[in-house]
This record gives C-alpha cells, sequence and structure tokens, in this order.
C-alpha cells in the first residue's frame, strides 16, 4: 500500500473515493443532507455510510464515518475510522483512497496506520484468484494540515506496522514451508535491521542441557533451533536488558497424545507466541527503540514418529528440575522451561515476557478478545495492561494460586507437565514460573487472540493478528526506554 499525506486542497487523483470522518450532531448539506436523511446513519463511532457516484461532490464514492462525540475523538479512533473506510471501499475497483479528517498530524498519522493494517493481505499462495476478488485501492492519501509533521509522526507507526505484517506472514505460512529451520533462517535476515541473530541448533542444546525443549521435537525429522535476537538500542550497550520469549511450535499434531483431526490444520499457528516476539524485535529495531533487549524463539514440531517422547516419559530439564510427560499435547510449556531458564541465566534481564499459544482453557475462561496475563510481579503486570488499554489489544490478569501447585505434582519427577482441565491455563502458568527463577515475569496466553476467523477488529483481516507486538512495543516505549 503506498500511503502519503496530503493537504486539504490538493487534487483529487482519478478513480478515487473520499472517506470523510465525521462526528454526531454535525450539519450536512445538500446531497449529503438527503443522503443522511434517507439512512440511519448519525455519526456514531463505528458507523459508515458509503455513497456511489455522490452528485455535485469529488470522487467516484463517498464514504462517511462515524467517530462518535467529538471531544472523545483520539487516534484509536482516527485508526480504526480509516481501517473501516479501506475496507469498505478496497474492492470497488477504485484505486485511491483518500481519508479527510481535521486535527493534529498524529491524528494523521494513525489513519494512516489504519490503512496500512487494514490493507494486509496474505495472498501469496493464490494463483488464479479472479480479478473482482482482489483489492483494487493500492494507494491512500491522509489529509494534514502539517504534512511534514504527520511524515515524522508516522515513521515510528510504519516500523511497527512492518513489525505486525512479519508476526503476520510467519503465523499464516503453511507448516510445509515454515518449519523451524526456515523460521530460523528468517528471523536470521533481520540482521539487516541492525539486530544480532544466534540460532543454536540442536548440538549445541544437547550440551546446554535443553532436554525439555528437544524432547517434543524429537519425532519429527525437522531440527529443533533456538533463536536468540539481540538489539542493543540504549545509550549504554551493557544496561542490563529486557527479555521476551515465543513459543515456537510451528506445527503441534499433539504428538502420541494425537489432537482430533477435526481442525488439526489450524495447529500451523502454535508458534504464534514465536512469531510475536520477532515482530516485536522487528519493529524496535525498525523504529531505533533506545533499550536494550533480548527476543528468545524456542522453535520445534510436535510430531507422533515412531522416535517421539511418550506419556511416561521423565525429562531433565537445563534448569536440573525433572518433569514427568503425562500428556504429549502439553508441550508448549516443555520448549518454554528450557527457553526461559537460558534467558534467565545467560542474560540476566530486567524482566522475562514469555508469549504462548498455551491452552485452549484460555479461550473458556476469556473468549476470543483476550488473553490471560500471569506474572509473579505485580509493576510489570500493571504496565502490561496499561499498554494494553492504550493499543486495544485485550488482556486480563489472572491469578497464580499456590494451592493449584498441587495440581502438577509428580510422583516419580519434580512435576508433571500437566496438572488436568481444572484451571488449566492456571497449572500452566504456575508449570512455567518454576523456571524464571525468581526473575519479574509475565506469561501471556494469547491462545484466544493470534489467529480470529472472522476477525472483530477493522485494523486486522481475517486470521493471523500480530496480537501481541504492539502491545509491548508500547510497554517498553512508555516505561522501559532511555
Amino acid at each position: 500500500m503506498d500511503i502519503k499525506f496530503v493537504a486539504p486542497t490538493a487534487g483529487l487523483p482519478a478513480k478515487a473515493a473520499v472517506a470523510r470522518i465525521v462526528f454526531e450532531g454535525d450539519a450536512y448539506e445538500g446531497p449529503l443532507a438527503r443522503a443522511v436523511a434517507a439512512s440511519r446513519f448519525t455519526g456514531a463511532k463505528g458507523q459508515t455510510l458509503d455513497i456511489p457516484a455522490p452528485e455535485g461532490l469529488a470522487g467516484e464514492r463517498l464514504v462517511l464515518l462515524g467517530a462518535g462525540k467529538r471531544d472523545a475523538f483520539n487516534t484509536l479512533g482516527a485508526e480504526h475510522a480509516a481501517a473501516s473506510a479501506y475496507n469498505t471501499v478496497k474492492a470497488t475497483g477504485l484505486e485511491t483512497l483518500r481519508v479527510e479528517l481535521s486535527g493534529s498530524a498524529e491524528l494523521s498519522a494513525y489513519a494512516a496506520l489504519g490503512v496500512r493494517l487494514a490493507s494486509y493481505r496474505f495472498d501469496k499462495y493464490r494463483t488464479k484468484e479472479a480479478a473482482d476478488k482482489k483489492p483494487s485501492v493500492v494507494r491512500a492519501e491522509i489529509t494534514a494540515v502539517d504534512t511534514d509533521a504527520a511524515l515524522a509522526a508516522f515513521v515510528p507507526l510504519a516500523a511497527l506496522a512492518d513489525g505486525i505484517s512479519f508476526t503476520r506472514d510467519l503465523v499464516s505460512e503453511p507448516p510445509n514451508i515454515l518449519f523451524p529451520v526456515e523460521f530460523a533462517a528468517r528471523v536470521k535476515a533481520l540482521e539487516t535491521l541492525g539486530l544480532e541473530v544466534e540460532i543454536l541448533g540442536e548440538p549445541e542444546m544437547i550440551k546446554l542441557g535443553m532436554g525439555s525443549l528437544l524432547a517434543v521435537g524429537q519425532g519429527s525429522i525437522r531440527e529443533s533451533h533456538l533463536a536468540v535476537i539481540k538489539w542493543y538500542g540504549a545509550a549504554n550497550k551493557s544496561d542490563q536488558p529486557i527479555a521476551f520469549v515465543g513459543k515456537g511450535v510451528c506445527f503441534d499434531t499433539g504428538g502420541i497424545s494425537i489432537k482430533p483431526a477435526d481442525g488439526m490444520e489450524d495447529m500451523k499457528w502454535d508458534m504464534g507466541g514465536a512469531g510475536a516476539v520477532a515482530g516485536l524485535m522487528h519493529a524496535l529495531a525498525g523504529r531505533k527503540a533506545k533499550v536494550n533487549a533480548i527476543g528468545i524463539l524456542g522453535l520445534v514440531e510436535n510430531m507422533p514418529d515412531g522416535n517421539a517422547y511418550r506419556p511416561g516419559d521423565v525429562l531433565t530439564s537445563m534448569s536440573g528440575q525433572t518433569i514427568e510427560v503425562i500428556n504429549t499435547d502439553a508441550e508448549g510449556r516443555l520448549v518454554l522451561a528450557d527457553a526461559l531458564w537460558y534467558c534467565q541465566d545467560r542474560f540476566k534481564p530486567k524482566f522475562m515476557v514469555d508469549l504462548a499459544t498455551l491452552t485452549g482453557a484460555i479461550i473458556i475462561a476469556l473468549g476470543n478478545d483476550y488473553a490471560g496475563c500471569f506474572s509473579n510481579n505485580d509493576e510489570l503486570s500493571a504496565n502490561l495492561l496499561a499498554a494494553s488499554a492504550a493499543e486495544n489489544e485485550g488482556l486480563w490478569r489472572m491469578p497464580l494460586p499456590a494451592a493449584y501447585e498441587k495440581q502438577i505434582e509428580s510422583m516419580i519427577a519434580d512435576m508433571k507437565n500437566t496438572g488436568g482441565r481444572p484451571g488449566g491455563s492456571i497449572t500452566a502458568a504456575l508449570f512455567l514460573q518454576r523456571y524464571v527463577n525468581g526473575v519479574p515475569w509475565a506469561h501471556l496466553d494469547i491462545a484466544s487472540t493470534a489467529w480470529k476467523k472472522p476477525s472483530s477488529v477493522p485494523t486486522s483481516p481475517d486470521g493471523a493478528t500480530g496480537y501481541g507486538v504492539r502491545l509491548l512495543n508500547r510497554m517498553v516505549q512508555d516505561k522501559y526506554e532511555s
């Protein structure tokens, strides 16, 4: 999508739609007054009124975008309104969308972000799609009184959008394309942004004693990897870093405890946590964030081979703690156990946040619009929740009751890898807490938010959402940059 900022008086190109942000109580004249009177459009937030070939007005199409109360209009309102405009006209045959709004350069920048995110499309494997099914809008013009200021405000948002798109691409890829070695290669390619990337293969992880992570991947013909992404953007490169850890199960059959066939194709996005961490690191590097940050991705494939790990096996993690395997489909926590321990042991971070499509139980608990937040640190949790509210990425803090530890007690090892169905997302988090070694930590269970079909947000097409990238980017920006 080609996006630029133009003056409100700039001429309109041919084959263009105009989208105008309006508010409750606005007055209309002439053809617009008649069109509004003939509809139920009031300017309420989220409403649209699409007027083809508007009489006496420029453009082939006019879309009125309701933004609610004028005094409550903010950057998120501008973003969602512009995204709705794109979704309304994207397949009309028109090529240019102009979004008209008044206000600050920041509002114009967020309108541009809305169009950019809404126009994301993963279509690389479509070879016979009819032309009239493809989006026709290829350019967006956003009005701004000060176009230079709007462009300057958009630069970091464009870097954020790049990170979100990178995550969406990763999560959307089919599993025969994006297996651990390919995922690692795509992350390695991010060194062009100034990131430092190390890829640990199985020999390196064997030396480190990562028996928990390696067990998950031993049934696959694909080698497991650990990707270590480093960004040193603080003035002092030796400052203690912050850290993010992602579950990267590139495909999850459930292993020997195999999943039902119905819906198993969705398990290509069981690497959504690792995808979000990779996208966050992309965004931080893209906008030259003034912080030292580490991203750790545990990349495996969980397959039911003759060499696969079994229920009843006892694993020894890098921490030395032993784990009795009860269900091989509770594999994400085994990957994260070694990744978290490695992260805190090597980098000594200020805090760790892990992201994982970990449990179906979190969907039952919170539905499809909130991820679960489990944390051993009130300040970190508060920072995450504040960023969640600012970026409209739903997050809800969940409890970590010590009494539930009994559910993961084992008769023959230090712990079991699952505590059963009751409180399943909680016992999974309690399991992970045993591998943070007292470091401030939060676990985001994003099984409910990494993939949505249908999507409930105008900036996110159906499928991969990129959830977590903007939430964490905002937290870093607001709380941890020097």
